[in-house]
Formats: C-alpha cells, structure tokens, sequence
C-alpha cells in the first residue's frame, strides 16, 4: 500500500533537472508545506525607498491581506492577491514615502498605520516587467507585499472599513489557518508574510529601553527613534537607547530553531511516536522540541527525546526542514537510531506527553495511506477505533515518517 504524498510544489529553478553529486548520494532535496516559494526575497532592497516607492504602486503589484494574521482568501485553498488600487484607501497614495532616516525625524508614537512588508520580486511569471531601484539598476520580476490590515490604533476605523469592502466583494478571512488547506505556493507566502507580520504586531515597544518603536525595512527591522512628535508638530528628544549604538539583533525579526525527529529503534523495526492529552483519540506524531543555546541539533535530539520518552538516542541524521509560522520556528526534520536494549526503555521524564509508544513500520506504513489527518479534522474515512492516526502529509512530521517507511535508513547510497 503506498504512503500519502505531499501536497505537490511548484519545482524550484535551482532544483531543475538537478543531477548534483548531493543528490545523486543522498536522493533529492526535500521541499516541505510552507517552504518552496518562488519569489525572490531581495532582501538588500528593503531599504531602498526608491524601489519600493515604485513597487508598491505599480500595476503588477500584489497584496496579501492578513487580518488578526489571518489571510484574505477567495476560498479554502486560494489567496486573495490584491492589487495596489484595492488597497489604495487603506495604505494611501505613496506608501513607503519616507527614507528611513526620514522616517525617525518624522515619527510620532500617537498615530499609526497599516503595516506593509515587502515579500519579493516573482521573476519567472505572466507579468515579470522592470522595477527602477535607487542603487541597484532595474529589478526585474513582479513585487509581492503583504498588508496588515487588523483594526488597531488610529487607523483601526479604516482598517475596519477596507475589511468590509473586501467581505462585499465576496473574499473572506480565513480562520483556521492551521488547517493548511491552502495551496503550496500560496502556504509557502502565507508563512512569510505571517511570521514578519506576526512579529512586528509582537514588538510594539524597544526591548532596550521600552518605548514606541518604529518599523522600517519594509517591515523587517524596527527602530528606536531618538526623537518622538508625540502628538506635536515639533520633535521631542527621548531618552539615550543602547539599541542606537553599534551592532544589536535585538531589532531583527527572531526565528526559533526546533528539533523534530523520527526515531527509529536499534533494529530499525519500530518508530517512537509520542501524544498529548489534547490531541484526538490515537493521534501521535513524532517528538520535538525547541534548541537552547550552545547547544548543536543533534544534541538537542538526544535531550528532548530523552526528556520526553526516556529513550536515549544515538545517531543523528539532519533530513530535511520546514518554515512553522506559528509564530515563527524552524522545524529542523532529523532521522535517529535509538541506542539498543536500556536505551529503548520508555519513561516519560519531564511529563510533557500523555503517552510514548514503539510502533511497527507497518504500522505507521498504514496509517501514512489510510490515517492521517489535521489536529482539528475527524479521522479520515474508513478509520478503525484504536488504529493509529498520523499528522498530514503538509507537515514535516509526516515527510519524515514517510522517509523511514520508505527505506531511508536502508536504501544503499546511489554512488
């Protein structure tokens, strides 16, 4: 019986016709749900005013809208891509108007306005054209931003306003964004455009000294302006900041690294999967947890499966990786070999799971084809009370039980 298939991806230009030594020793790379864009980040462009002054109001311009991080959509699986007229009333006539230091001169902690993130240039497309840039030539691609448009502050009323305007039209919010019904191309700018949003509705205040703080970089950098109109039409000093001085990562949007394992018994005959209370009747999955610091990712492998399981690991093997923006983690897929006899013993040490059980392969082999599901979804048709149930195939999770059941610890390499 074949196991489930990932949802299909659109193939990556640097993977095209790949014949590399990588692949051809390890098998072909593995592009996970929410990874696989296609849009180039163009990440040295966030600060170029001049770009993005002329890419936010060009006709080829899209924008996603996330309310309460929620995204616009025309259905289930479908973004709502809007264009620069559509968001022209909330975002106004000439967004990203102001230079940086422009913007610090002019800031004024009493009003607001609807976040916009510059997501990148689509290159290969229908509508690729020029973009002028201020010190980079002209950009080729079409230009992707995302807009917040939750109702907040001083523009919560047009916020408010804008929404309804795009229910009229028939779009809608959805709400259970962790159903992960979207398309793959879709998810994978979903994910981008929540996590910086995400972020930046998160750090309304400097973590040096704790005032207002300002949002520049296209929504990947916030600042802490040494001068506030509070209200005014003339600047206040504020306070010194150790933020203003030297080099500090303070300001920069964070990403947790998170170890996610399938761990396969010394034999290789069984797959440790773990549960919590709150999931459904026999769903499992495979054990995770967060890095600390110093601390490499095999290592934190062996700690977090031993704290939850009380199995002790030994061989570790990085396998593949997925963008989780739920707020903002990197999920870090590795294979591991239990250590034989004592070390398969099962004892929930740190109780963070209700139950740790070995399963056959053919066990997770069937529940891959016929059993799996999302936490919020009943069990699949055809499910029998007491059979094991399994994470989708969009999360990682599954890709990794699909690489164990699939021989990945015993296919010979290819060269």
């Amino acid at each position: 019986m074949s196991t489930s298939a990932p949802p299909q991806l659109p193939e990556l230009p640097a993977l095209r016709n790949d014949d590399s030594m990588l692949t051809r020793r390890f098998g072909k790379e593995v592009v996970n749900y929410y990874a696989g864009s296609r849009v180039n980040r163009y990440s040295f462009l966030r600060a170029d005013a001049a770009f993005l002054r002329g890419a936010a109001v060009s006709p080829t311009a899209r924008y996603l809208a996330l309310n309460d991080l929620n995204a616009l959509v025309a259905d289930k699986a479908t973004l709502s891509y809007l264009a620069f007229e559509d968001v022209r009333s909330l975002i106004g006539s000439e967004p990203f108007k102001l230079t940086e230091d422009e913007s610090l001169k002019a800031f004024d902690s009493t009003q607001t306005s609807p976040l916009v993130v510059f997501l990148g240039m689509l290159e290969e497309g229908s509508e690729p054209g020029y973009i002028e840039s201020g010190e980079h030539g002209d950009i080729k691609g079409q230009p992707y931003f995302a807009i917040d448009i939750t109702a907040r502050g001083t523009h919560a009323d047009k916020a408010t306003d804008f929404l309804k305007a795009q229910e009229a039209k028939g779009l809608s919010v959805d709400k259970n964004a962790r159903g992960m019904t979207l398309l793959p191309e879709a998810a994978a700018l979903y994910a981008q455009a929540r996590s910086i949003i995400d972020w930046n509705a998160r750090s309304p205040f400097c973590a040096g000294c704790g005032t207002p703080n300002l949002s520049v970089h296209a929504g990947y950098k916030r600042v802490c302006p040494p001068t506030d109109k509070k209200g005014g039409s003339e600047a206040q000093t504020r306070g010194d900041c150790p933020t203003r001085h030297g080099v500090s990562n303070i300001c920069f949007p964070r990403t947790d690294p998170t170890m996610i394992a399938a761990v396969v018994s010394a034999d290789g005959q069984r797959i440790l999967l773990g549960r919590q209370k709150r999931w459904p009747p026999d769903w499992y999955s495979t054990l995770a947890g967060f890095l600390e610091p110093g601390e490499s990712i095999e290592e934190a492998v062996r700690r977090e499966v031993w704290e939850e399981s009380g199995v002790r690991v030994g061989r570790v093997v990085i396998h593949a990786s997925q963008p989780w923006p739920y707020p903002a983690s990197l999920m870090i897929g590795a294979i591991a070999q239990a250590l034989p006899e004592d070390g398969e013993r099962i004892n929930l040490n740190d109780k963070e799971l209700e139950l740790a059980k070995w399963f056959s392969v053919d066990e997770v082999r069937k529940a891959l084809a016929t059993g799996t599901s999302g936490l919020g979804e009943s069990a699949p048709e055809g499910h029998k009370e007491g059979d094991l149930r399994l994470p989708p195939a969009q999360a990682i999770a599954n890709r990794l039980l699909n690489a164990v059941a699939e021989g990945f610890l015993t296919t010979a390499p290819k060269i």
